[in-house]
């Protein structure tokens, strides 16, 4: 083990671990996701989701996920975008 300023470093490296979890199956989606899943521009999401009282977007500090199903029942209703 090293120490480095009092704090005991193992060497050990945490790896970081990516699932691949299909667009379709994951709750919330970013941005860019949202994009690729539905075929709207990142551009005019990011638009659609800019009011306080959006039902689709969850607020993580300032980044935004969409709630995918909220989202797809909310284009449903839509006549246009």
């Amino acid at each position: 083990m090293q120490e480095k300023r009092g704090v005991r470093m193992s060497k050990k490296r945490y790896e970081i671990v990516s699932y691949d979890i299909p667009l379709w199956l994951k709750p919330v989606l970013s941005v860019t996701e949202t994009s690729i899943y539905t075929g709207i521009s990142a551009n005019k999401i990011y638009e659609m989701s800019e009011s306080e009282d959006c039902p689709f977007v969850i607020w993580i500090g300032s980044r935004r996920v969409i709630k995918r199903k909220s989202f797809e029942e909310y284009l449903e209703r839509q006549y246009s975008i």
